[in-house]
Formats: structure tokens, sequence, C-alpha cells
């Protein structure tokens, strides 16, 4: 499977994406949206990190042949 360096900046982007509009959003006066923008990033992320986690522990499953 080999792992991507493209998944790591896609996570840095989307990182700084998130802290600019963090940052503009809360400066406006508007902080319950900059929680819920901070919150969207926080699970886009978790899903590539679950979805590159379920493809590890098949691997692992298939190298060992657990099932």
């Amino acid at each position: 499977m080999g792992y991507d360096v493209n998944l790591i900046f896609k996570i840095i982007g989307i990182g700084i994406l998130v802290g600019v509009a963090h940052y503009v959003l809360k400066n406006s006066g508007k902080e319950d949206y900059a929680v819920i923008a901070t919150l969207g990033g926080l699970g886009i992320v978790l899903i590539w990190v679950v979805q590159l986690l379920g493809g590890f522990f098949d691997q692992v499953r298939s190298v060992f042949k657990l099932f």
C-alpha cells in the first residue's frame, strides 16, 4: 500500500485553512462559528486517519492471515 506523503500535505493544508478561518471568525466576533469550523476541520482529518488505519489493519490481517 505505501503511505502517501500527499495525505500529510492535505492535513497540513486543512490545518492552515482552519487556523485562518478560526482567527478571522474569532476576531469578527463570531466565536461560535469559529468553533464549528475547527470541529469541521478536525472531523475531516479524523475521517482520513480512520480510513488510513483501516487499511493498515487490513494489511496486518492479510500478512498474519488472521481471518
